[in-house]
Order: structure tokens, then C-alpha cells, then sequence
């Protein structure tokens, strides 16, 4: 028998502006995600800002907006233990966010036409794309790291069709 996780009011209120930006009431997700970053700061639960980060990034259609949360998840999650993230779900590992932060770095970094940059990330979630889960999310991220890195190699700056932020509204 695996403990239930504590409650967390902070993933709570995460996890419901990420499903209104899901349902596509973007600015609102969009504004709530922001104020609870200011309550969280900088200096905040690592956890709490990889994924609210990482969800915000998704947020912003603007590659250079989205780059800025990207990053800040990477930061965050280099920060975080799997101790941490076990704490919300025992079958978290950080190693397992990696490639899906890099690729996201990457699709930033090539929109933005810095192809050498964006190689180095995309290597990076070559690289770690070993920590991805069997099933259909592990696979998700490998054929979007190959695309990426397709679209890197053909030095095209257009945004991905299967990016999460194609079609958001501003």
C-alpha cells in the first residue's frame, strides 16, 4: 500500500489555472498562474515552480515569453529532489523531467533562430530521453524531440504544429 500524498493547496491551485488553460481561457490561466507565482517567488518551493513554469511557458504563443518560463523551470527543477516531487507523486524522478524541458528550451531557441543553442538543448534531451516512462507520454516527448531536432538541422523557425502553445490566444 502506497501513502497518500499530503495535501498541497499550492499544486491544487496549479493544477486548476493549468485546466482552464487547457479549456482555453488562456488569459485567465495565464493571470492566475502569474499571481501565484508572486506568492511563490524566486525562492519558492522547487517543485511548485518547475511546473508552474513549465505550464506557463505553454501559455505564451511569443517563443522569446516562452523561453523566459522555460528556463525558469529548468532552474527550478535543478533545485528539486526526487524526494520532493515523490512527496506529490511516489512515481516521480527529476531525471524524467529533463528531456521534456530541454526539448521545450530547444523549440524556443530554434523558433527564435538560434540554431546553436538550440542543438545544445536538443543534445541535452537526447541525452536524457532514457529517464522518459514506457507509454504514450515517453513516446510524445521522443517523436517531439526528433521533430525539434529535424527542424533545427532544416534551420526552419516555424512554430510546431503539435507545440501546446500553436493556436493560443494572446
Amino acid at each position: 500500500m502506497t501513502a497518500t500524498p499530503a495535501a498541497d493547496p499550492m499544486m491544487d491551485a496549479i493544477t486548476t489555472a493549468v485546466t482552464l488553460g487547457h479549456e482555453a481561457d488562456v488569459t485567465r490561466a495565464r493571470e492566475d498562474l502569474l499571481a501565484i507565482w508572486a506568492d511563490l517567488g524566486v525562492t519558492g518551493d522547487p517543485l511548485h515552480r518547475c511546473v508552474l513554469a513549465h505550464y506557463l511557458a505553454d501559455l505564451y504563443p511569443d517563443a522569446a515569453e516562452a523561453l523566459i518560463w522555460d528556463v525558469r523551470a529548468l532552474d527550478a527543477a535543478e533545485a528539486l529532489t526526487d524526494r520532493r516531487a515523490q512527496e506529490h507523486d511516489a512515481s516521480l524522478q527529476v531525471a524524467g523531467f529533463y528531456p521534456s524541458l530541454h526539448l521545450n528550451i530547444a523549440d524556443n531557441l530554434r523558433r527564435l533562430g538560434a540554431f546553436a543553442a538550440a542543438a545544445e538543448h536538443i543534445d541535452k534531451a537526447e541525452g536524457r530521453a532514457a529517464a522518459l516512462p514506457p507509454g504514450a507520454y515517453g513516446d510524445m516527448i521522443r517523436a517531439a524531440i526528433q521533430g525539434v531536432g529535424e527542424a533545427i538541422t532544416a534551420r526552419d523557425t516555424a512554430p510546431r504544429t503539435t507545440s501546446p502553445s500553436v493556436g493560443r490566444a494572446e
